[in-house]
């Protein structure tokens, strides 16, 4: 199947052989007067139109008109908790009132919630919910999702998350990319060490019975400490995993120079990174994962982008979507923060919802960029210009999607 995407008014392509860091994240590589070929899942040539018909036979193309809208690669949401069962919404009211983390836990609340019901949820329950917020990703442009397990703290649930991922990516349009996630917290009735134990016990049999790649630590005072957070990372590296890490997001234990010396993918949250965490960033190769939406969420002041770009890290954004702290999947949502808050151009943001987070998830190769070659995943806005994206403030500007070569959504108004 071949399909022609003629007459975009732009198409920013992101192109890059490799995360982008510091100004480079100015440039996402615009384009005008060329037009989009795609054979089957990838894509043949960008080029001018005269050029396509010069060097292909297109007779039997499709054509997807694209006149007065802007092209961009798919977005990639690298840092989600999809798959939970319930909802803790009255927790939020609970929130708004006043009352501190400790005091909604003792009333039933915090992530303990969501573990107790994550575990009493039936497979089938925690796809339906699961598929459900995967479309609505996809038609805010979301292509690519990372999907951490996480609300099981015991073997039996969270391979029973991970399961979910799996048959969810065998269905859903939306690639995503498997992380365990046992050490989000610790459950009661267990002591810190022997928790850990266990995890450490049971790598071998998450490694041999799932598709998770990654494997990520809450590295955080009073739950896994540095020490703790090295432990669990290094045995996850001795059995094949990637690494990530939740850093520095509450009290700054040098996470993010744990990541970059344990060269972890990436290093999220970051909202306390010290400068010698911000130098070491710099430095390395482990992408700084911002998450404005939980910043938001929980009304506290947003990770420094601006000096982390300013000091040449490679930044990408991602919603954090869960169902305590940011319980978001909005695309707009973020860019918005992240613009209007934090202070990064909506180019800079465009290129860490693209490229970057596709190196915080190892898919460089594959997605993040329009390139010849790379996977044509990719989005139609409803404006000639990405700067609709901020311009239009909150409001889903994406009008088509396409992933794999494939019309997958297209809004009809």
């Amino acid at each position: 199947m071949m399909l022609w995407i003629q007459n975009p008014s732009e198409v920013v392509t992101c192109h890059a052989m490799q995360a982008k860091k510091g100004k480079d994240m100015q440039d996402i590589g615009r384009m005008t007067g060329v037009e989009i070929l795609i054979q089957d899942d990838k894509i043949l040539a960008i080029a001018p139109r005269v050029d396509l018909e010069a060097a292909y036979d297109l007779a039997q193309a499709e054509v997807l008109d694209a006149k007065g809208h802007s092209v961009l690669p798919g977005f990639i949401d690298s840092h989600t908790h999809l798959v939970w069962g319930g909802e803790r919404a009255e927790e939020f009211s609970w929130r708004l009132s006043g009352m501190d983390y400790m005091e909604i836990m003792n009333r039933g609340g915090g992530i303990a919630a969501s573990v107790e019901k994550t575990r009493a949820a039936s497979k089938e329950e925690l796809i339906k919910a699961a598929n459900e917020r995967l479309d609505s990703m996809l038609r805010m442009g979301v292509t690519t999702v990372e999907a951490k397990s996480g609300y099981g703290l015991n073997l039996e649930t969270e391979r029973k998350q991970l399961r979910v991922v799996e048959e969810l990516n065998q269905i859903h349009a939306v690639d995503l990319v498997s992380t365990y996630m046992a050490a989000h917290a610790i459950p009661k009735g267990i002591g810190k060490e022997d928790y850990i134990s266990s995890i450490i016990e049971e790598l071998a049999e998450i490694r041999k019975t799932t598709n998770a790649e990654f494997f990520d630590v809450f590295c955080e005072k009073n739950v896994f400490e540095l020490a703790d957070t090295k432990k669990l990372l290094d045995a996850a590296a001795g059995h094949g995993f990637s690494l990530k890490l939740h850093a520095d997001e509450i009290v700054s234990l040098g996470g993010a120079e744990l990541a970059v010396s344990m060269k972890a993918t990436s290093a999220d949250h970051l909202l306390q990174v010290t400068e010698d965490g911000v130098r070491a960033l710099a430095e390395g190769d482990t992408i700084a994962t911002l998450l404005p939406g939980t910043a938001f969420s929980l009304q506290t002041d947003y990770a420094p982008a601006r000096r982390l770009i300013e000091n040449g890290c490679a930044l990408a954004l991602a919603s954090d979507l869960n169902p305590g702290s940011c319980h978001s999947e909005s695309i707009p949502l973020i860019i918005a923060l992240a613009c209007l808050q934090m202070s990064m151009t909506i180019e800079e943001v465009i290129t860490a919802l693209t490229i970057n987070a596709a190196a915080a998830v190892n898919r460089l190769d594959t997605i993040g960029s329009l390139a010849v070659g790379k996977q044509a995943d990719l989005i139609l806005l409803d404006a000639p210009s990405y700067f609709q994206l901020i311009y239009h403030l909150g409001v889903n500007s994406v009008k088509t999607v396409v992933k794999k070569g494939k019309v997958v959504y297209q809004r009809d108004y």
